[in-house]
Parts: structure tokens; sequence; C-alpha cells
């Protein structure tokens, strides 16, 4: 009997024991994030309990819990581009308990807030920002809540570190691992969308620095939280206050002289300007599912630049407060004015004792005038942020613009990214929207904008997602400092300013990087039709000029396009760009074609055989053909600069300008411009200083009664449908 006693003992132990281990290995794979099971751990009321596990060799710790019971839910599932890695095993783990919410609170410099964040419906935990709530939280939480509580007026820059310390390629796989690139294009990931730009990158050896990745066993992985709509002001706004929400204002027939007299001196409605608090209120112009989106708590701090020269005082004043009073104050390490020698007194000794008050507002005074270009290149040079972000000196930033900037960039440093521009009214100052464009240009290198094309619109998945743009308008934009260096900054070689923005968009996408428009980041400009400064050479020479050293460096083969638009200039100087052809070749550019191929495949080639091009001149009446508007083409006297009177005939046929080729206009006699790949294009025959006759309707290219359009008649050999062109090529 002893031995079967000892029998059972061992078999009943063994039992328990292996018994155990299932519970210990129960839970803690119930326990863990990737888990897809639950486990409820009873709390009395008057209990605190600590949860650890070690994850990755490293320590990691869920805050001390307070509550009656708390549920621990499954991970968050990773194909949600918006929700973060810890936000899943820490905010996405946390549920109701019987008393209330569960409250994770994040620590700000700032207390005053404004539109807290709506929560998802499936994680249900309620994030506030509130000074108060973190007597509760002992140190050690404290700092894993709350990492980014540095002292923001410390002069000595940080160490780089964090996601810079990698290359380019590594930091898209990782940001694919982590959740937080993953823009699908068609069923694929937003890298694989950029396969050819990333087969690119590793073909250009050691033009991208590879650096050691950030997030190695030793470290823990990256915190998140949703964007902080902050909105501080000096003291309660007044809501029925001019301009209060963006509302516009307007003036009386009394006020017509103050107000002509604000245009004179700033291009805008300066009475109006004066009239509205320097930190009004702004409607909310974000695309809904901004709100729902994360960001990394470690962002990059910046260094925000804004140059002006006799900027008026309320527009300047108005851009820096809601620069401090909407932005998170650690990612913000200073703003720096840039003054390019305004001759103002208001913007001298009184400008200085405003600021003052303002320990991140340092001022750059320049000794004589070097334009837009040279003086962001001084306020660059003496920045101290991670990250170089670029403001015109008459704009308002939203809630919330600051953050999604700063992820991208964290994300790819290699991205040049731009906020969403809306308009603010120069007559009325009413804030508007903008809906989803893009940057882009046509062959005489002149920026616009234009709406989506179909395949952006199938790559994004909501109007949240960032825009890839072909070209940014230039005012306005974030740069990781290290990669503006290494891109080549500005060409020093321009002249006040023009030109520059293309120029940094064809470099950026030609040599490695990206371009983007934020549509959660929105900021407001003052659109101006005029300036109210001066070009010491004239502002049409001087963008001029600043072009053809854009087209000489990086349009190659396609330089002739550009050139007949502007025939005059192909004996004119444009200055030495060898410095820029070798950093062309330094970094390895591709070449324009590379460009219109894989960014800009809208922009249409013009036939460049041809066998006439430059005016197009009328016979009868001395006019030259003329793209006046996005109306029928029209006749205006001749003026020989090219630009909307160059146009070229292709031996095909077809009365190209830019891209764009005759048609009918709205089924009338009258000819308009369209893409060329439509269905009705025009061909002609001409015979020099001869009739243009259209070969389909064997009509004749005249002139309208009132001697403004061009028109398609029956022909008559009058001296009305003969036309002159200014080169004929054999």
């Amino acid at each position: 009997m002893a031995p079967s006693k000892k029998i059972i003992q061992v078999i009943f132990l063994t039992s328990m024991m292996w018994f155990s281990v299932d519970i210990m290995l129960l839970i803690t794979y119930t326990t863990s994030p990737d888990s897809n099971f639950s486990l409820k751990l009873p709390f009395g009321s008057d209990q605190k309990r600590d949860i650890e596990r070690e994850k990755d060799n490293g320590r990691f710790e869920i805050e001390k819990l307070k509550h009656d019971q708390v549920e621990i839910g499954p991970q968050l599932p990773r194909e949600n581009p918006r929700v973060g890695l810890v936000d899943r095993q820490r905010s996405g783990l946390v549920k109701k308990g019987k008393d209330g919410v569960v409250n994770f609170q994040q620590q700000h410099n700032v207390v005053a807030m404004a539109n807290d964040n709506p929560t998802h419906a499936e994680e249900e935990f309620d994030v506030r920002s509130r000074q108060k709530d973190l007597e509760s939280v002992n140190q050690n939480d404290r700092q894993n809540v709350a990492p980014n509580g540095h002292n923001l007026d410390h002069n000595e820059r940080q160490p780089i570190d964090d996601h810079r310390k990698e290359g380019v390629d590594q930091i898209r796989r990782h940001n694919v691992d982590q959740g937080v690139d993953h823009h699908e294009k068609d069923g694929e990931t937003d890298n694989q969308a950029s396969e050819s730009i990333s087969e690119y990158l590793e073909s250009t050896s050691g033009s991208i620095e590879k650096k050691t990745p950030p997030h190695s066993a030793t470290k823990k992985p990256p915190t998140y939280h949703y964007v902080r709509d902050l909105d501080v002001t000096s003291k309660p706004r007044d809501p029925n206050g001019p301009g209060e929400m963006g509302k516009g204002v307007r003036t009386e027939g009394k006020d017509a002289g103050r107000v002509a007299e604000g245009f004179r001196h700033a291009s805008f409605n300066e009475f109006v300007s004066d009239m509205i608090s320097l930190e009004r209120a702004v409607p909310e112009k974000r695309p809904q599912m901004c709100k729902r989106k994360k960001y990394v708590d470690d962002l990059p701090d910046t260094t925000i630049i804004i140059c002006f020269t006799e900027e008026s005082w309320s527009t300047l004043l108005r851009t820096v407060h809601s620069v401090l009073n909407r932005s998170p104050p650690e990612l913000v390490k200073e703003i720096i004015l840039v003054d390019d020698f305004s001759q103002r007194e208001y913007l001298k000794q009184p400008l200085d004792e405003y600021m003052s008050k303002f320990p991140k507002v340092k001022i750059l005074r320049l000794a004589q005038r070097q334009g837009l270009i040279r003086a962001r290149l001084r306020g660059a040079e003496i920045a101290q942020g991670t990250v170089l972000t670029f403001l015109d000196s008459h704009v308002e930033c939203h809630v919330g613009w600051l953050e999604p900037l700063l992820q991208r960039i964290w994300e790819e440093r290699t991205r040049v990214v731009c906020p969403a521009l809306d308009s603010i009214d120069a007559t009325t100052f009413r804030y508007e929207g903008s809906g989803e464009i893009m940057g882009a240009f046509e062959w005489d290198l002149q920026f616009h904008w234009v709406g989506l094309p179909r395949r952006e619109l199938k790559r994004r998945q909501d109007e949240s997602y960032p825009i890839r743009t072909p070209a940014i308008a230039g005012g306005l934009f974030s740069i990781d400092r290290d990669w503006f260096y290494k891109l080549g900054s500005y060409d020093k070689g321009m002249d006040i300013w023009g030109g520059e923005n293309i120029e940094l968009s064809l470099r950026t996408w030609m040599c490695g990087g990206s371009m983007e428009i934020l549509p959660c980041s929105r900021v407001g400009h003052i659109f101006r039709k005029t300036q109210p400064y001066k070009f010491p050479d004239g502002n049409v020479k001087t963008f001029l000029r600043n072009t053809q050293r854009v087209v000489e460096v990086w349009l190659d083969d396609f330089k002739p396009l550009f050139y007949s638009m502007r025939p005059e200039l192909k004996s004119r100087s444009y200055g030495d760009v060898s410095d820029r052809l070798a950093l062309k070749e330094r970094l390895q550019c591709k070449d324009f074609k590379w460009y219109l191929d894989n960014v800009y495949p809208e922009l249409d080639v013009p036939d460049m055989d041809v066998q006439t091009r430059g005016e197009m001149r009328n016979i009868g009446v001395n006019k030259c053909l003329d793209r006046a508007s996005n109306g029928p083409l029209g006749l205006y006297p001749c003026h020989g600069q090219g630009g909307h009177q160059a146009f070229s005939l292709s031996k095909k046929g077809r009365l190209q300008h830019e891209s764009k080729c005759a048609l009918p206009w709205k089924s009338t006699e009258r000819v308009g411009l369209s893409n060329c790949r439509a269905v009705r294009i025009f061909q002609f025959q001409h015979a020099k200083n001869g009739a243009m006759i259209e070969v389909q309707t064997k009509k004749c290219l005249g002139v309208s009664r009132d001697k403004n359009f061009v028109i398609l008649q029956q022909c008559d050999g009058s001296q009305k449908q003969k036309w002159k062109w200014g080169t004929y090529i054999q």
C-alpha cells in the first residue's frame, strides 16, 4: 500500500504542477496586448495594484489603477493606421469600470484647452489635459504619461536621435510594422506605392545617411496621443467681436478713405485687420477623421521662421499669437522673426518691446534688403530646432496645425510637408476653408492650384489622408533641418522671391524626397493680388531670372518647351549655376523625365516637333492670339513677351499653348484650349503668312466682329484670316 500511496502522491503533485503551469501561461497570454482573450481582474475600491510585464528586453509599466473593476481587452487591429503601438497596449486596453472611466491624463505646460477630442467608441477612455488631474499619479507614472514635459526655454539644441538615426528605408519598414504609415493604394501600402522612389533611394549610394534604428531592444516603444486642440488666449474672447470665429467684417461708406489707405499700405484691408482681435478664434475646417488620428509623444521640436518686410502690425502679431496659442509648447523650440530691413517705425523698438513678453520669440534684423530667399537662409542659420517650419507673416494657424506636420517628418525625414492653405479674404478677413487641391505648374513654371487627379483620389482612403503634391506654393512648409541642408537649402543665386518654390519642389522629388499637403494641418493665409514692397529689378524680371535658373538646372531635355513660352529669355543672363549642377550630380538626382512619369504625369508634354512657334499675329487687325483667361482664346495687342501669347503649331497641325491644344469652345464658333488628349482637337494647315485652315471643317481661323476673339468662319481670303508667326522652323 505504501508504494501505491507514493505513486498516487507523485501523480497528484505532477498534475497540480502542470495545472499551475497552464494557469500561469493562460494569465500571461491573456494579459498580453497581442492576445484575443480578455481577463477581468477584480480590484477593491481602496486597493492599488501594479501590473508589470517584460516586453522586448525592456520594462513596460501599466499605470496604477484605482477602480472597482477594469477589463483588459485585446490589442486594437494593426490595420487601423491611426492607432499607435503603445496606445493599443495602454489606452486601448482600458475601458469603463463600474464607477466610471479610467482617466489617463497627459501633462502640458499650458492648462487652457478647447475642443476636447472624441474618443473611439471601442476604446471608451477619456483623455484630458488638466494639471490638477495628475495629483494622484506618482513621478514614474508621470514620466510615462507625459514624456514631453521639457524645458522649452533651454537654449541648447538637443542631440539628434530617435528616428533620425536610421536610414530612410529602415524608417519606412519600421513605420509599416508599427502601423503608423499604413496608407493604402490599390491594396498596397504607401511605401509600396512609392516603390519607384524607394528603388531610387537605394540606388543613390550615400545620398541619404544610414543610421542606427531608433527603437532598439534597450528602448521603450513610442507612445501616442490624440491631437491636442490647444487654443490658449491671454484674456477671454468677446464672442461678438469683429471677425470672431472667422466671420467677415463689412465697412461703411464713411470708412472708404481709411480702407483705401490700408490697401495702399498693405495690399489688403489693413483697416479691418486692425479692428479684429489678435487672438480671434477661427472656425473648424479639418476633415472629421482628423480628430481620430494619433501622434507620437516624442515628436521632434521645430524652429518657426517668419520673414517679413514692412508687414502690418496687426497681421504680424496675429500670426505670432496663433503660433503660440495653438501649438504644444514643448514642440516649439523658438520663433525667429527675420526683419528684412523694414523702415516702418512700429517694426523697430515697439516690436522689440512687444515681443519681449515671449521668451521664445527672437528678432533677427538684416542690415540691408535681402529678399525672402536669403532672409529665410539667415533665419535657418541660427535655428536650433530639429525641424524648420517656414511661415508667411500674414497667416492664422488653425488649432491642431503643428503635430500632423511633425508626425510625418518623424516617420520619414525626407518628407517636405505643408499645411492645407485656407483663405483669409483680403477685404473682409473672412476665414474660408479650401478644398482638396494640390500644387502644379505649366511649362512657363508658374505655380497654380489644381484639383486632385483620379489616381490621387483613388490612393487616398479618406479626405484626411496626406496629399502627394508635385509642387508647393512655398510660403508655408516644414522640413527636417539636416535634410534641408543636405538637399541644398535654397539656391543662393536667386533674388528676392519667385521660382524658389518650384526649384525646391523639383529638387525634393528628383533627389530622393517627397512632398505632401496635410489636410489635418491647416493655416489661413491672406492672398494678396499685389505686393506692397518693391523689387530692385522689378518683379517680372526677378521672377523670370529665378525661373531660368530652375530651367537650366532641372528641366534637362525639356528646356526648349520653356523657351518656346519665353523666347526673349534665351539671350538673357541667369548667373552661374555650376554649383547647383554639381549638387544635382552629387545627390545623384533623377532627370525631369522621371519626374513627369512618376510624380506629375498630368503635365502633358506638347508636341516638340513643330513648324512654327512664338506669337501668332493677325495681319488684318494687328493683334496677337492670347490666352487671357480660362475662357475662349482672345486677341490682344502684341507685347513680344511670350507667356499667354506663346503658341506653337505642330507638324501634325495642332495649335498648342503650353500643354493645351485648341478645340471648339462650348459648341460655339469660338476657339478654346483643353487637354491635348481630348476627343475633338483642331488640326490646321498653314502656309507662311497665310490662312489657318481647319482640316475637318475646311473653315478658316478669323476675327469676331468686336475684334476681341478668334472664330472659325467660312474662308474668304481677307487679311483678317491671315496670320504671321514669330518663328517659322524649316
